[in-house]
């Protein structure tokens, strides 16, 4: 086992990729030299050289663009957007190209991109620095969309979406980069698939739905939950296209009570998704109607109102206490 931080089992992953297979390209702002600005692709350029750790102007679209044509020509591309906010220049190119060239083509075309996004907030950073702009790309077919929470994920799941022949959006929880977890970087195989939920603590009581960011967040209120007789499971869904909820009836089925947990605005987010399917697939098992807890219907607030703005423990311990009430 290794300890890492997240920040450096992504790095780790992306240094085995680029190892397994030449065709691996990174490229971003600032992801050579500099290393990224959360240093994730530090020491890259160094070992693989320019050619393959590519430092690209200020231009989201031309960097995605320019993944497409690499791609179409036999590449892997891995595109880092510096920050979340700062990926809507590259909308129109992930969405009407990257999405779509696979169907376009009848099947013919694949188009093995990744694009890396630091999503979130909790880091105090200015605006278009913390954005959770994840339902856009799940609201887009073509596109597949995962999340990690954890060093050991990061590791795994970035080896896992390079190698696959579908676009795929990726999303880095950055207040987290630097949380540090044991790693088992001996394994010859990821141990667990890439679209797959998890169940990360079991509980009786209430079934709390997370990803990312918030995962840890929910962990914390289990914990605190504990203290007082409570009993809740969590899920860390790491797919958010396609979802994997089956893992989650079985538990809805058991603890009858669901809460599912998010940064993004709550409208049109991933837990009203969410919501509707445990609706239609658990209905008769549901002791209370299923609860949301997310960010508020604007945009994300300056530093030093951030944390009024963003799912904490004790919002999640309210809503905790209100699904028990029923």
């Amino acid at each position: 086992m290794t300890v890492l931080t997240l920040a450096k089992g992504l790095n780790a992953g992306l240094r085995r990729a680029m190892e397994a297979d030449p065709r691996v390209i990174v490229m971003g702002e600032d992801v050579g030299k500099l290393g990224g600005v959360f240093r994730v692709t530090d020491g890259l350029q160094k070992d693989f050289g320019e050619d393959r750790v590519i430092d690209t102007p200020l231009a989201e679209s031309g960097i995605i663009g320019t993944a497409i044509g690499l791609a179409m020509r036999g590449y892997r591309p891995v595109c880092e957007i510096q920050f979340d906010g700062f990926v809507y220049p590259a909308y129109d190119q992930i969405v009407s190209q990257v999405a779509k060239m696979h169907l376009r083509s009848q099947g013919k075309v694949r188009m093995p991109v990744v694009i890396r996004i630091p999503f979130g907030g909790g880091i105090g950073a200015v605006e278009h620095h913390s954005e959770s702009p994840e339902a856009y790309f799940v609201h887009t077919p073509g596109l597949k969309v995962v999340a990690c929470a954890n060093p050991s994920d990061a590791y795994w799941m970035i080896q896992q979406a390079i190698a696959s022949d579908d676009p795929i959006i990726f999303f880095e929880p950055k207040r987290r980069y630097y949380e540090k977890a044991e790693v088992d970087t001996s394994l010859s195989a990821p141990p667990y698939p890439l679209h797959k939920s998890r169940v990360v603590q079991e509980g009786t009581d209430v079934t709390l739905l997370a990803y990312g960011p918030m995962v840890r967040t929910c962990l914390d209120a289990a914990e605190a939950a504990a203290e007082e007789g409570r009993s809740l499971a969590v899920v860390d869904l790491r797919s958010l296209s396609p979802l994997d909820l089956e893992p989650v009836y079985e538990l809805v089925r058991r603890t009858g009570r669901v809460i599912a947990v998010h940064e993004a605005p709550i409208t049109g987010g991933l837990a009203a998704e969410i919501a509707a399917r445990v609706m239609e697939e658990c209905f008769y098992y549901l002791e209370a109607p299923p609860l949301r807890v997310a960010g508020y219907d604007m945009p994300y607030p300056v530093a030093r109102a951030e944390e009024d703005y963003l799912p904490d423990l004790d919002r999640i311990l309210d809503a905790v206490d209100r699904v028990l009430a029923y």
